[in-house]
């Protein structure tokens, strides 16, 4: 389905994204994912040859990215729907609007 722009987009959970962003979208998943797992390698396998503190800290760092790279997708998203939204007031303004 063509955006507001006329460039061909893709839906991303029900809302037609910019396939640029549906990459960007897509790389945070993949980075929480990869982010999720080294966090539990840290704390299953990281108390062999670490220390607790430096397995609760280093625990701590990879889930809270794991957080913010699950997190940050809904906000592109959202900030998007609104662009797009604010595109179509304009343009929908910009139609009505009578010759002067």
């Amino acid at each position: 389905m063509p955006d507001v722009a006329g460039n061909q987009s893709f839906s991303h959970f029900g809302v037609s994204v910019d396939p640029r962003l549906k990459k960007r979208i897509m790389m945070f998943y993949l980075a929480g994912v990869i982010n999720a797992f080294l966090g539990l390698y840290v704390v299953i396998e990281g108390r062999a040859f670490l220390p607790p503190e430096t397995v609760r800290w280093l625990s701590l760092f990879f889930f809270a990215f794991a957080a913010v790279d699950f997190w940050f997708p809904r906000v592109l998203k959202k900030r998007w729907i609104e662009a797009q939204a604010r595109l179509e007031t304009q343009r929908q303004a910009s139609q009505h609007k009578p010759a002067g």
